[in-house]
């Protein structure tokens, strides 16, 4: 898993959560784009903003990491 080693993210870096999202919990233009996938993952920052959305858990702390951010999942 991604999350279990660090890709030395700054230490100042703004954090965003990572959880788990049902692609039935989703706007309708998701679900059209995501067919065959039941199970999303999202990023949101401190505000609770949706930033983003992918179809796998390692890609959304990749991705975080990628844009100077400090994932931490969200159960």
């Amino acid at each position: 898993m991604t999350e279990a080693f660090d890709l030395e993210t700054p230490k100042d870096a703004p954090i965003v959560y990572v959880r788990s999202v049902e692609l039935a919990d989703l706007p309708v233009e998701f679900q059209e784009q995501a067919t065959g996938i039941e199970q999303l993952y999202a990023v949101h920052n401190e505000k609770g903003e949706r930033l983003a959305v992918v179809a796998d858990r390692d890609l959304a702390f990749t991705l975080a990491r990628q844009n100077d951010f400090a994932p931490h999942a969200v159960h």
